[in-house]
């Protein structure tokens, strides 16, 4: 689908690409493209950013509401379960497929996820995403890569991090999986 034809959603300040809302369900073309993918993935590290700024300026509150139009905007929980495996989330909470659960390792402050200090409120400043391949089958697309994310005092942090998205019936694109370990250390 030729960028011409891309319509957006405009969350926060964040355009979300999506394809054009002139059409209906059935009339668009529902094969991804890899430049649909990666501006949803540059969308998402806009969003982590702005929910780490939001809480800095606003407050938690600020931050969990931005936190849950980003989750209802991006991710595909009215399609059924998302396979979400955050990074820093062990046992036995370590695969969220709610959007409750999601929302609790973004921003914490959830007595059922007691051990969610909030991922998306440390202070995020820029998110880079350097994808080792993107597969698209269809509607379907799975990219693997690498995240770095910079916080306000320069550090880094790198996941690896898997994501499919998934054209839904309305021709939003929204993400299916996110899974996101620490690299290997290595010897």
């Amino acid at each position: 689908m030729p960028p011409s034809s891309l319509g957006a959603v405009l969350l926060g300040g964040l355009l979300f690409a999506t394809p054009a809302l002139a059409v209906t369900a059935t009339e668009f073309d529902a094969r991804l493209t890899q430049a649909e993918v990666e501006a949803a993935q540059q969308a998402w590290g806009e969003a982590l950013v702005q929910i780490a700024t939001r809480y800095e300026e606003e407050g938690l509150e600020a931050a969990r509401e931005f936190a849950g139009e980003v989750l209802d905007a991006a991710y595909g929980y009215d399609l059924g379960p998302v396979l979400f495996k955050p990074t820093l989330a062990g046992a036995p909470h370590n695969f969220r497929t709610t959007r409750d659960g999601a929302l609790a390792y973004f921003v914490g402050h959830d007595a059922a996820y007691p051990d969610d200090a909030g991922f998306a409120l440390k202070p995020w400043r820029s998110v880079e995403i350097d994808n080792a391949a993107i597969t698209i089958s269809g509607d379907m697309a799975i990219t693997q890569g690498s995240v770095r994310m910079t916080d306000s005092s320069g550090a880094e942090t790198v996941v690896d991090k898997s994501w499919a998205f998934q054209r839904d019936a309305q021709g939003d694109l929204r993400i299916v999986l996110h899974h996101s370990s620490l690299p290997y250390p290595g010897e």
